[in-house]
């Protein structure tokens, strides 16, 4: 192993590896068992024992468990009798396939490697992201808190309506008042079953799960028990008589025979059933005119299988709060409803029911697929026992409902089914009726079942909002990580309670199941949604053991899910989606940023590459167009950003929603200085974070900072999302600068990013630029068009003005006019023109006259020319600083002997000398630049694309223009030769010129501009002839004289802005 010396310090050895991976314990980091904590001060730890439990013991009982409940024995009966055996059997097929459909997902989610403890939300958070994960989460969460609540409320409605009926505090005395006397007794035991319940777990939570195989067995022997009623019917059923008063069925509370009179003694008597319907038990009282109508029937509530009463039971019996609960097929005396029906005991409905309610009322029953996925720390072999148990565990319970959705519509008659709480046998329970050998075994059988029930999921909740406080996603839940010593959430628990009270005070188990429906199904719906994602992208990672799966199963069963949720409830719905959505923005704007691998950021890769490789397939149209910005920043010594105002410019520029991305060159090579780049890096990213600048950072290492650029400039980007605008900030120390370095890279970059047909805005003074939280008032974004670029100095005030900094600015367009322009009509077609681009601006054309060139420009352009030459002697070896100095000699002496020839003469070589260096000397070019049509023609004729700009107004203006200033420029040059001072005579003409012309345009854009918030105005190109860049420098330097803000821009020549939709 000699050769692998050095990595084995930094890589373990395959052996050590896989002794660490064989024994991975799925507990997740930092939690202890109870017994384990218990002896954490002893000289020696007790060894955590390895998970043992099975498929049967681990995963399949406590799925039958938490599926099997209270909705089964509290309200199957009525739906079978409400919605009729065909639409029953609807719902529980389609809420078994919708689970179905969910572990198959799941189990492709669980076998995909090892699961540690945390179940459901592991598996979501880590398959969709932290945001996903959180929102689904905590939905997952409240779900199973309101199952609590759900629960409690059935124990609670057992106990008082089947058990001890005389425990209840709030009676009843008319009948009118009974559902809120129910109510409200069930708040009262509702409330101190859920503290005593509570206290249990805080205090005892392991007791809770030995307890868990007793109420197990309680929910098996009542189902047993159900089964073996209905088998005893076929032979002697029950005897459980219904008293029907003509059709309608009567409660048999406060009777005992079903009789309107009886003859004891050879006498007539009336019955208890009489003075319920007359006003007095007298033979001639008078009665309800529907109880003297119609006679008093007897029938059995449970004929039996045998009865043919399923044909009957077939179809449904859907009616509003309040309609009588009557029989069809009975005869009845028919009388118009009455107003007093309700306070006559006559079994009635207490709710509305239609279709969609029963779905919603049912579906908890399907719920707790989870409970298998939540122990896959107690597994052996969580892999193999997840799939197999929960599948097996949904297989049978479907086959459970569907059974008895078939065996009760065919044993019982519809007037009991439709008999929610058994008022027509005596208060019995409906289900209880049909069991053997008594009913009192599924009674006690479902109290104890939701006794379970509701303790476990106030065992479970707490720990689900634990594990999610732990991974630090949601940061107002952190308090919830913490609990006792040995791990128990002690304030998830609390928390849970004060969730779990307020479903109690909604006191409705109908109206309460509902609403955990939806947190349920929006789970299983993102659990589906994480297992299609990760089979649809085919991440390396996705390689599940479980393998009868497929990415349609998958997204039939959201689609299942999200159907159930509207069906149930479309108002609970929105309101669980809006929860939902409030929790992910919350965790995207505030949580800790995880990375988990998830099947989010895999999707967000592959419609990024397909977005790329479409918007490679051709340029984007002018009306797509936006800045895309890369933006040169620099940083010091420490690699602090130097201009941190340029990322806010760049912010507020982002209203075209382009991308952004922040370059940086640091000198030297990469192995030496990759501490420096991620430190910079670092940096920078931070500096874009507290500027809200949402981009990419790209930090090069290059042996000079010249080509760094360069390569930034060509490379930075991907496909079609690169860069067409280049932000810099002015070089404001050139002159200062010994080196200079500073300067020629500047120009050396405004040269690449015309090459590259990329826009260029240069921020002079950038450190006065306001921050994205300054608000600017009354104040004006001024422009000065100048060269027609594309539209560039049009958009950025339009773009800058959507951002609240500048909203408040009024925007000013300003152009220039010659001698020979109409200055009247330029302003009406420029206000014509920003009238068809839809932008408001007030428009100005200013006048700039051809006077004579000042003695100040001369003194500029010399002290410029001197400069300049010392800057180029300082760079001269001793021979060929003899050689200028020769060749400045020369050329002195070649302007004093020009000085006497005549006027003719004179005239016409200064003529062909204008001409020559406007061809071949044209050191500083400030308005027309390469990118011009005259510069384009003069270059490379056969050059022509989309890089040819053109001036303001016409193309023929330009050459026109272009021939007259020649001609006058030569006349000025001969006109001034006879006034110069001897130390002007050697000036180059040209740069006279182009000083001249800064220093004019600088005085009308001062006279106008100064006060101005913000100053954009074309930036000229530069000089082809690189010896006189200095000049170039100095020109700028010039035009931007005594302004604050300003933003020089650079068109990439292109059209940028349209005036079509």
């Amino acid at each position: 192993m000699a050769l692998f010396e050095e990595e084995i310090e930094i890589n373990p050895m395959v052996s050590s590896l896989l002794n660490k991976l064989a024994n991975y314990t799925n507990l997740t980091q930092g939690a202890q068992e109870h017994e384990e904590a218990d002896n954490d001060e002893g000289p020696k730890k007790k060894e955590v024992k390895s998970p043992q439990m099975g498929t049967f013991m681990g995963v399949y009982l406590p799925c039958l468990q938490n599926i099997l409940g209270v909705i089964l024995f509290l309200r199957l009966t009525w739906i079978v009798g409400t919605a009729g055996i065909l639409e029953s059997l609807a719902i529980v097929l389609l809420c078994c396939s919708c689970t179905m459909l969910t572990a198959i997902s799941m189990s492709a989610i669980a076998t995909n490697g090892v699961v540690p403890a945390g179940g459901s939300y592991y598996m979501i958070s880590r398959s969709l992201g932290p945001e996903f994960g959180g929102a689904v989460g905590l939905c997952f969460y409240l779900g199973t808190t309101f199952a609590g609540s759900m629960y409690i409320l059935g124990t609670i409605e057992i106990l008082l309506t089947y058990i001890v009926p005389k425990a209840a505090i709030f009676v009843a005395e008319k009948k009118e008042d009974e559902v809120n006397a129910l109510l409200n007794n069930m708040r009262v035991y509702g409330t101190c079953c859920l503290a005593l319940m509570s206290v249990v777990v805080f205090v005892g939570v392991k007791y809770v799960n030995k307890l868990a195989l007793v109420f197990l067995a309680c929910v098996v022997l009542s189902i047993l028990a159900i089964y073996a009623g209905v088998i005893k019917t076929i032979f002697e059923p029950p005897d459980f008589p219904v008293c029907m008063l003509g059709n309608r069925t009567l409660q048999n509370n406060n009777f005992d025979s079903c009789l309107k009179t009886k003859v004891i003694d050879n006498l007539t008597v009336t019955t208890k059933l009489w003075r319920l319907f007359c006003d007095g038990p007298e033979l001639n009282a008078t009665c309800n005119e529907y109880f003297v109508l119609n006679n008093v029937t007897e029938m059995q509530g449970i004929p039996g299988l045998t009865s043919k009463v399923i044909s009957e039971n077939m179809w449904s019996e859907y009616g509003p709060l309040g309609k009588l609960v009557d029989d069809k097929k009975l005869e009845s005396v028919g009388v118009r409803a009455s107003a007093q029906d309700k306070y006559l005991p006559y079994v009635v409905n207490d709710i509305t029911t239609f279709f969609t309610l029963l779905v919603g009322i049912y579906f908890p029953s399907v719920t707790g697929i989870m409970a298998g996925s939540n122990r896959s720390g107690d597994l052996r072999d969580a892999q193999k026992s997840i799939p197999i148990g929960t599948i097996l565990a949904i297989a049978t319970t479907s086959f459970i409902y569907v059974t008895c959705v078939i065996l009760f519509g065919a044993s019982i008659e519809g007037v009991l089914l439709r008999d929610k709480f058994g008022d027509a046998v005596k208060g019995n329970l409906v289900i209880g009726t049909l069991s053997w050998p008594s009913p009192w075994v599924i009674v006690i059988g479902s109290f104890f079942s939701c006794c379970g029930a509701g303790l476990q999921s106030l065992t479970g909740a707490p720990r689900l909002l634990q594990a999610i406080a732990r991974d630090g996603i949601v940061p107002f839940l952190q308090v919830f990580g913490h609990g006792k010593a040995n791990g128990e959430p002690t304030w998830a628990l609390l928390l849970t309670a004060g969730i779990c009270e307020i479903g109690i005070l909604i006191a409705s188990l109908d109206a309460v199941a509902p609403i955990l429906s939806m947190f349920f199904l929006m789970c299983y719906l993102f659990v589906n949604l994480a297992c299609a994602l990760q089979t649809l992208l085919r991440t390396p990672n996705w390689r599940p053991r479980f393998k009868y799966y497929h990415w349609a199963l998958s997204f039939l069963g959201m689609s299942l899910c999200l159907a159930l949720m509207f069906i149930c409830s479309w108002y609970y719905a929105i309101v669980a989606m809006a929860i939902a959505t409030c929790i992910y923005k919350y965790i995207e704007y505030r949580g800790a940023e995880k990375e988990w691998g998830d099947g989010i950021r895999g999707l967000s890769l592959n419609a990024a590459r397909y977005a790329l490789i479409r918007l490679e397939e051709a340029p984007p149209h002018t009306k797509n167009w936006r800045p895309q910005v890369l933006v040169l920043l620099n940083v010091d010594s420490d690699q602090g950003v130097k201009h941190p105002r340029l990322l806010s410019l760049t912010t507020q520029l982002k209203a075209g929603k382009g991308l952004t991305i922040v370059g940086n060159v640091l000198e030297g090579t990469y192995l030496t200085k990759d501490t420096e780049a991620r430190k910079a890096e670092q940096n920078i990213k931070s500096a874009m974070s507290e500027e809200r600048t949402k981009g990419f950072c790209h930090v090069v290492v290059s042996s000079n900072l010249r080509d760094g650029v360069s390569h930034l400039i060509q490379s930075a980007g991907l496909g079609g999302m690169k860069h067409n605008t280049i932000l810099m900030a002015w070089p404001g120390t050139w002159r200062q600068a010994n080196d200079p370095q500073s300067w020629k890279n500047f120009i050396e970059t405004v040269r690449e990013s015309t090459a590259a047909h990329h826009a260029l805005l240069v921020a002079k003074n950038v450190d006065s630029f306001p921050t994205n939280l300054e608000r600017l008032g009354e104040g004006t974004i001024d422009v000065w068009w100048v060269v027609h670029d594309g539209g560039m100095l049009m958009l950025l005030p339009f773009l800058l003005r959507q951002h609240k900094v500048w909203r408040k600015c009024k925007m000013r367009i300003f152009t220039v006019a010659q001698m020979d322009d109409n200055s009247i009509q330029m302003k009406k077609d420029l206000q014509m023109f920003l009238y068809h681009l839809r932008l408001n601006a007030e428009v100005e054309v200013v006048e700039m006259h051809d006077n004579d060139i000042s003695a100040f420009t001369y003194e500029k352009t010399l002290v410029m020319e001197q400069r300049s030459q010392m800057l180029r002697q300082m760079q001269l070896s001793r021979t060929e600083r003899e050689r200028e100095i020769q060749s400045i000699t020369d050329e002195s002496r070649n302007s004093i002997r020009r000085k006497n020839p005549g006027a003719a003469s004179s005239t016409t070589r200064s003529r062909s000398t204008s001409a020559a260096e406007d061809t071949q000397e044209d050191e500083a070019q400030l308005i027309h630049d390469r990118n011009t049509a005259s510069h384009a023609a003069i270059n490379d004729k056969a050059e022509a694309g989309p890089d040819r700009v053109h001036m303001t107004w016409t193309k023929d203006k330009l050459f026109a223009e272009r021939n007259r200033n020649r001609e006058c420029n030569a006349n000025v040059a001969v006109r001034d030769l006879f006034n110069m001072k001897p130390e002007w005579e050697s000036l180059n003409q040209s740069n006279v010129r182009r000083m001249h012309t800064a220093v004019k345009l600088n005085e009308i854009v001062v006279n106008k501009s100064q006060g101005a918030q913000l100053v954009l105005l074309n930036m000229p190109g530069p000089p082809r002839n690189r010896g006189g860049d200095e000049n170039y420098m100095e020109f700028l330097e010039v035009l931007l004289e005594g302004l604050n803000r300003v933003l020089l821009v650079r068109g990439g020549g292109r059209e940028v802005i349209t005036i079509y939709s």
